[in-house]
């Protein structure tokens, strides 16, 4: 993500809680001033949401795609996939063309309404920032994501941060159960993940990596609840 030199202290304000506390999320242990409980709803919910029939094996993982999140204003935002990880050099050129990117690969991610983790990430601030608002997203919020001839409706339930300079929180971020690598997945989720730069630059920290991603990113987690025919 690229950075920015503007600075929103009120919504700072509000994740400033979460960054310090991603390095106790990282490990297992729930963030400062967060109950243990609040981060059990992702394996429960993927366990028991309905969410309509995962799709056939013979289906392709590698598939474009749009997306639309009402509740913020964000409509037909082009996704496109590539083998890679999230926020690497690849997954970076395609989020400067303002537009998302999806990254499947041994390291983790799947196609459109598979059962796993459909990882999205996008700019926030830079390439047009299409995902700025990401982070204002609310839990049972809808993320409408369009390809293949379906239309895939996930619903969001948590939001984690990802640390950039934390391996083990890369792996937890592109598991195939969101925040619990090596569990099997059961339900058809969604990672959309923005930067923190916002955040962390007003915390005083100014840290980024090699592609310009700062320390931490902000993940809205999500559970496939419907599937459809588009129209």
């Amino acid at each position: 993500m690229r950075r920015t030199r503007a600075v929103v202290p009120a919504l700072a304000a509000t994740l400033v809680v979460g960054l310090a506390g991603a390095a106790a999320a990282r490990t297992g242990d729930h963030p400062a001033g967060q109950p243990a409980a609040a981060r059990a709803p992702v394996a429960q919910v993927a366990a028991k949401t309905p969410g309509g029939p995962p799709p056939a094996a013979t289906e392709p993982r590698i598939i474009n795609a749009s997306m639309a999140i009402p509740s913020i204003g964000i409509r037909s935002l082009a996704i496109v996939p590539y083998q890679g990880t999230t926020d690497d050099a690849p997954g970076t050129r395609i989020q400067d063309r303002g537009i998302a990117a999806s990254p499947f690969g041994p390291n983790g991610g799947v196609g459109p309404g598979q059962v796993g983790n459909y990882l999205v990430t996008g700019h926030r601030d830079s390439a047009g920032g299409p995902l700025h608002m990401v982070p204002s997203l609310k839990n049972g919020q809808q993320v409408v994501i369009t390809a293949g001839g379906k239309v895939y409706t996930y619903k969001i339930t948590q939001t984690r941060v990802t640390d950039f300079r934390s391996p083990s929180s890369l792996v937890e971020q592109r598991a195939a159960v969101p925040g619990f690598p090596g569990r099997t997945p059961t339900q058809a989720m969604i990672t959309v993940s923005t930067c923190a730069t916002l955040e962390d630059h007003a915390a005083g920290n100014f840290w980024h990596d090699a592609e310009d991603n700062p320390q931490h990113r902000i993940d809205k987690i999500g559970v496939l609840v419907s599937t459809r025919p588009a129209s």
